[in-house]
């Protein structure tokens, strides 16, 4: 992650083909995916050097100029504009990082909502759930990963009828959510742990795609439920603690907002007194 810039603009550009920003497929055979460096530079306007030196490392601190250009010749949308800019901008030395912890009115209300819904990191650490989110999702219980689960335990995949398309919007809101903080020791560990345990997981980061999951929908397996399809909202905890809260709701009137009744059913059977 030593050169995080060209990392990100390397693997854009393997992405986005000759075609696509109207240049003509030429002749002989194209020993690159995507455009070549000289491509992007020169549909740019900078000169191939230059581009070249952002590539490698060399040149970390494009101007604002430069970087709307570029973005415009990857065809970035504007999570993927604010991914670059980061990337391109100057950080100020790291603070040393606290244990995140979760406001304890957040942990109130999380029991007081009719709802799944837990908080997480911004890495997918849970931190805290409530009675709906454990019996729905038994593998993100406070002290797991959901991302881990995710790409390494096939009853946590097996709960998600639609894993290919998850799987991709997880890791491009993991790269979202890391944005320019590459240093972080946590995200190290984490990919490089899923790195080497899923091969899925390596080749969904190699692409370097930029998208945070809001107002998603999320299909899951229950064991007495059935298939429930749900809207996954997710909001940013204020602080610095780089917390979200994610809330699994149902459309009014659907199968799923009356498979989400039974599941607080069931829970309220579970925590009955006897």
């Amino acid at each position: 992650m030593g050169n995080a810039l060209g990392d990100f603009l390397r693997a854009r550009r393997e992405l986005v083909t000759p075609a696509e920003v109207g240049l003509a497929p030429g002749t002989g055979l194209r020993r690159v995916p995507g455009l070549r460096r000289e491509e992007v530079a020169t549909l740019a306007g900078i000169s191939v050097e230059y581009y070249l030196r952002l590539e490698q490392g060399r040149d970390r601190s494009p101007s604002p100029q430069v970087i709307e250009a570029i973005a415009g010749v990857l065809q970035l949308d504007a999570e993927g504009v604010e991914h670059l800019t980061a990337l391109a901008s100057p950080r100020p030395r790291r603070r040393a990082r606290r244990e995140p912890q979760v406001p304890r009115g957040l942990e109130l209300l999380l029991r007081t909502l009719n709802v799944p819904a837990l908080v997480c990191t911004k890495y997918g650490e849970v931190l805290a759930v409530n009675a709906l989110s454990r019996e729905l999702l038994p593998s993100a219980a406070p002290g797991t990963n959901r991302l881990r689960a995710l790409f390494t335990e096939p009853e946590a995949q097996h709960r998600v009828p639609d894993w290919e398309e998850h799987a991709a919007d997880a890791v491009a809101h993991l790269r979202a959510q890391s944005g320019a903080d590459v240093e972080d020791e946590r995200l190290h560990a984490l990919i490089g742990e899923l790195s080497m345990k899923s091969e899925r997981f390596r080749t969904l980061w190699a692409r370097h795609d930029v998208r945070r999951a809001h107002g998603s929908r999320f299909r899951v397996r229950h064991a007495k439920l059935g298939e429930v399809e749900l809207l996954a909202e997710k909001f940013t905890v204020p602080g610095d603690g780089g917390l979200e809260a994610l809330l699994l709701h149902a459309e009014p009137g659907t199968a799923s907002a009356t498979a989400l009744a039974r599941l607080r059913d069931l829970v309220d059977l579970r925590t009955d007194p006897e």
